[in-house]
């Protein structure tokens, strides 16, 4: 899903942007928007028709041993091509006057302003949007960590029907492969594991089952890269410049949280500004990053660990309602108490199991 996925939310200039005039940047995504995603972009009055994507109502989880899937109780998802989402973005803010500087460097922070292509741009206000390796945080000194974790990301496309109206995640001992489907003959297939070597054809082997799906089916576009990170900072802003996106912080492509939580943030940023308080951003920015974090966690304490893994999916699998509680925390239809309760429950069944 949108996660390392990182889609930063557009706040021009930016320090780089690589692209001509008006044009979709394509990166490495898993393009599955969530239910909250869809109601964000609905709140933005950026529209994506069902023919634009393919939708999705639910997620399934799956090893070699077991699987477990919930749905998203009626809700719309949709897996939508990241070059579609982005044009669509685009539209959005070019029709409210939004003024892009396509290929202009920023090349220096200044007192209320920036230079950018030579020239002192002045602003009340500067929001750092450009991603993980953000020279805005950099230069207003917030690069401290309260912690860093790092895996790598390849994605494929293939032309052929969708087999599954769910998001497939497949684990395997050090990594998984999530499949999305994007529109009626085509998927989307991204690999992610701590290795920056593992591509996607590597992760496949793995799983003969989903290799036969895919048989005889011709890539639809190049294969491409990019690092998914989990990482919270101590502060996001600093005096007038305040960070968003990626440069405030990431979480693993794991939780498919990334474009999203962007969104929620601008939100919270824009009712900051009104209030000329960024210390309302800051606070906002702690609550809104709760249920990732914690689902970040534990879903990534399963990665490279092989015997907690099996455990987890079996009792999951066995307790499907149980999955369907920590999914509906995840999509924002439960609350961090709840998710953390049905974390507990969780718990209390491995034991049982182990006893």
């Amino acid at each position: 899903m949108y996660s390392w996925l990182a889609m930063d939310l557009p706040v021009w200039p930016r320090p780089s942007l690589r692209g001509k005039q008006g044009s979709p940047i394509d990166k490495a995504c898993g393009e599955g928007l969530l239910p909250a995603t869809l109601q964000a972009l609905k709140r933005l009055d950026v529209h994506l028709d069902s023919f634009e994507g393919y939708p999705f109502h639910g997620i399934r989880f799956a090893d070699h041993q077991s699987s477990v899937e919930a749905s998203f109780n009626g809700l719309r998802a949709l897996g939508v091509r990241r070059t579609t989402l982005h044009a669509r973005l685009l539209e959005s803010a070019q029709s409210r006057g939004v003024q892009f500087f396509w290929r202009t460097e920023v090349t220096q922070l200044l007192d209320r302003a920036v230079i950018a292509g030579g020239r002192v741009i002045r602003a009340r206000w500067i929001v750092g949007a450009d991603g993980a390796n953000s020279r805005v945080r950099s230069w207003i000194g917030l690069n401290r960590y309260s912690f860093y974790l790092r895996r790598y990301g390849f994605r494929q496309h293939y032309r052929l029907r969708p087999w599954s109206d769910r998001v497939e995640v497949y684990w395997e001992d050090h990594g998984q492969i999530y499949v999305t489907p994007v529109s009626d003959c085509e998927v989307c297939v991204a690999c992610v594991s701590t290795s920056p070597f593992t591509r996607v054809a590597d992760m496949l082997s793995a799983f003969p089952e989903l290799l036969a799906r895919l048989k005889g089916a011709k890539p639809a576009s190049s294969e491409r890269g990019a690092i998914t990170a989990m990482h919270r900072l101590k502060r996001v802003y600093r005096d007038n410049v305040v960070l968003i996106g990626d440069a405030s912080g990431g979480f693993d492509a794991i939780t498919g949280d990334g474009i999203c939580l962007s969104f929620q943030q601008a939100f919270a940023l824009a009712k900051a500004l009104k209030a000329n308080d960024l210390h309302l951003y800051q606070r906002a920015h702690r609550r809104l990053s709760r249920i990732p974090t914690w689902l970040g966690f534990h879903l990534l304490s399963m990665d490279g660990r092989p015997w907690l893994r099996r455990r987890v999916l079996s009792t999951l699998s066995a307790n499907p309602q149980l999955f369907g509680r920590l999914l509906s925390a995840h999509i924002g239809e439960a609350s961090f108490s709840d998710c953390v309760k049905a974390g507990a429950v969780l718990g209390v069944r491995l034991l049982s199991s182990s006893a």
